[in-house]
C-alpha cells in the first residue's frame, strides 16, 4: 500500500496549485476594478481636458485657453466657466441662461464623490467624503462667473 500516501500527496499538491491559481485570478480581477478609471488617479493633462468640458457639436475641442487652476474664469459660448476648489476636491462650473451647471468634478486624494447635483439650476453641489468627514462644494451664479456659496 505504498501508493496510497503518494496519491494523497499528489492530490494535495493538485488542490493547492488550483487554489493558488484561482486566488491569483481573483486578486487580478479585484485589483483591476479597484485601480480602474472611475476612482483612479488622473494625470494633469486629463484634468485639464475635463476642465475644458465636452467637445463642441462640430467635434472640435474647445480652445486650450480654458479655466485656470487658480480659479480664473473664462467666458465661452455657453457662459462663464470657473474652476472652484474645496478641501474635498475641485469642480468646474458654468453659468448659462438656464442657471449654473457642473461641467466636471474630481475628488482630492483620500476623498471620494458622495453625491452630485450637476444642474442646470439655481445652485449645484458636489459632496466629497473623506477621512475628515464630508465636504460640500455648492455653487451659484452671481453676475456672470460661478461662485462658491457659503452655508450658514
Amino acid at each position: 500500500m505504498p501508493g496510497r500516501p503518494l496519491l494523497a500527496v499528489l492530490g494535495w499538491l493538485a488542490t493547492a496549485v488550483a487554489a493558488l491559481l484561482i486566488g491569483l485570478a481573483a486578486i487580478r480581477l479585484v485589483g483591476e476594478s479597484i485601480s480602474g478609471t472611475p476612482g483612479g488617479v488622473r494625470s494633469q493633462g486629463e484634468v485639464r481636458a475635463l476642465a475644458a468640458g465636452p467637445p463642441s457639436a462640430a467635434g472640435v475641442t474647445p480652445p486650450a485657453a480654458g479655466p485656470t487652476p487658480s480659479g480664473g474664469a473664462v467666458t465661452s459660448a455657453a457662459g462663464a466657466r470657473r474652476v472652484l476648489a474645496a478641501t474635498g476636491g475641485t469642480a468646474v462650473a458654468e453659468c448659462g441662461p438656464s442657471g449654473v451647471r457642473l461641467v466636471s468634478w474630481a475628488p482630492a486624494q483620500g476623498y471620494r464623490v458622495r453625491d452630485v447635483d450637476r444642474g442646470p439650476d439655481e445652485h449645484v453641489e458636489v459632496r466629497f467624503a473623506g477621512p475628515e468627514g464630508e465636504d460640500e462644494l455648492r455653487v451659484v451664479c452671481v453676475g456672470s462667473p460661478p461662485v462658491p456659496q457659503r452655508r450658514h
